[in-house]
């Protein structure tokens, strides 16, 4: 959207992070998806008494990670808190969070948003365990209570107010994304809630030296609507206050079905809460040492990795930026270019046009391909020794896709293997040329432009199958006479 004259939006974004441990952050009950309500629940997640939390340490490292890949400063010294707060789903009556000390501060993610690039800070990243979800569908005049998801670990990862349009949001948020599932500390899975956002937006007139008041809108899900969240929220503080009115600081929510939010409850502060260090729980050192340590378990992160590809494979800009957008696809195309010796250009355009293509048509991630690595290399390598041209290719490809085997298969099986011969190739041509004697004399008497009409009936009557650069070769001596 376009935000009226005179106006800017402040934004700043909190992204709740599911970590991908195999048991909770402070217990070793299953965080697995999908089981049935409250089989994951133990005595930990329901606070019983006598029970004690330990913090589960691939959290901690996962964490680590995250903030060294995002330059920030990581914290020898970290504390846990009790966050107190009545919600059906958090039986404890308080959530265990941190607050005055976290274990990431003080980092930063860059973006690009119509060619501009620009700098948003990532003020903290702090561990905290989740709460349970209530559910609503199937219950009448009651709310289910599924305590599953409580305790699993998250990282809450707080910028600082640098974003000052939907657009810009959106950008952080896909890069912020993209970055956790490369380093393999969370799925990603937005429907499924492992990677959700809250939006903190407030507009002021442009040249003020505050901030106006901020509502935050709630758990949203999806890129797109974090984006018309954001978009409804700007112009509806606005208008608010150009009809003399004032926001209220306020948790909303977001309605997918309208595009619009709607009140919630009034904001809590901080003070709200009334935070203080979890009795029950030591607070965590990071040596220098063990820092280190997980520094050197980082994987290439998609900005290097991008580089590398442009200069590595020739890649044009373009072509790096998707195919290093996620890990996966990363790893695919270097296997094709690896396994077939094929130009890395002609390797990178059957990832990206076609094999994406169809991909996004079957509703399938590359993690699902029919066509894998292995296969689609075959293929390269039967172009590469012309077994098969690059339209007969096409026809292979699609049979891989339909699963119909690998190159070697399907070219033996339906005789896609391309004519090479000279001989052969000739005598298509002079039969060719045999069936239409008006065009050869035309073309004779000056018409060029009936080459490509000539190359076109010769693959025609080899049924796609002649070696095109023999065709033309061959085709330009015999049109001659």
């Amino acid at each position: 959207m376009m935000i009226p004259n005179g106006w800017e939006a402040v934004i700043g974004l909190e992204v709740h992070c599911q970590l991908l441990t195999k048991t909770k952050i402070f217990s070793g009950a299953n965080t697995a998806y999908g089981a049935a309500p409250n089989t994951q629940a133990d005595g930990v997640t329901l606070g019983l008494p006598g029970v004690l939390p330990v913090l589960n340490g691939e959290a901690l490292q996962m964490a680590v990670k995250f903030g060294l890949s995002v330059d920030a400063q990581i914290a020898e010294r970290c504390v846990f808190a009790r966050k107190h707060y009545f919600y059906p789903d958090l039986p404890k009556g308080y959530q265990i969070s941190q607050y005055e000390l976290p274990i990431v501060e003080h980092g930063h993610l860059d973006i690009e948003v119509e060619g501009q690039g620009k700098r948003i800070g990532i003020t903290r990243a702090h561990m905290e365990e989740d709460a349970g979800k209530s559910l609503h569908e199937n219950f009448t005049g009651v709310t289910g209570i599924d305590l599953n998801r409580a305790g699993t670990p998250l990282i809450e990862i707080v910028s600082e107010p640098d974003i000052r349009s939907s657009a810009e949001a959106v950008a952080y948020l896909k890069k912020l994304h993209q970055l956790v599932v490369y380093l393999g500390i969370c799925d990603g899975n937005m429907q499924e809630g492992s990677f959700r956002c809250d939006a903190n937006v407030s507009v002021r007139r442009i040249g003020a030296d505050k901030f106006g008041t901020r509502t935050e809108t709630k758990n949203i899900n999806s890129f797109r609507y974090v984006q018309q969240a954001i978009d409804f929220e700007i112009e509806r503080q606005i208008e608010v206050i150009e009809g003399g009115g004032h926001i209220v600081q306020e948790t909303r929510l977001f309605n997918p079905d309208t595009g619009e939010t709607r009140t919630m409850r009034v904001k809590e502060d901080a003070n709200d809460y009334r935070y203080f260090p979890d009795p029950d729980l030591l607070p965590v050192i990071v040596t220098v040492e063990e820092r280190e340590r997980i520094r050197a378990t980082l994987p290439e992160l998609p900005e290097a990795k991008r580089d590398r590809f442009e200069q590595q494979y020739g890649l044009p800009r373009y072509d790096a930026t998707v195919l290093t957008g996620e890990a996966a696809l990363a790893d695919y195309y270097e296997a094709v270019v690896k396994a077939s010796g094929a130009d890395p250009k002609q390797c990178a355009n059957w990832v990206t046009t076609d094999l994406l293509g169809a991909l996004n048509k079957l509703g399938k991630d590359i993690a699902d391909s029919p066509v894998t690595a292995d296969m689609l290399s075959g293929m390269l390598k039967r172009m590469a020794d012309n077994t098969i041209s690059g339209k007969l290719a096409k026809d292979v490809f699609e049979a891989m896709l339909n699963g119909e085997g690998d190159a070697d298969a399907i070219i033996d099986r339906k005789g896609l293997r391309q004519i090479t011969d000279d001989s052969a190739i000739i005598a298509i041509i002079e039969q060719v040329m045999a069936a239409n004697p008006g065009q050869l004399a035309d073309f004779r008497s000056g018409k060029d432009k009936l080459f490509g009409f000539f190359v076109g009936q010769v693959m025609k009557a080899s049924q796609g199958k002649a070696n095109p650069d023999a065709v033309n070769r061959l085709l330009k001596d015999k049109l001659a006479g």
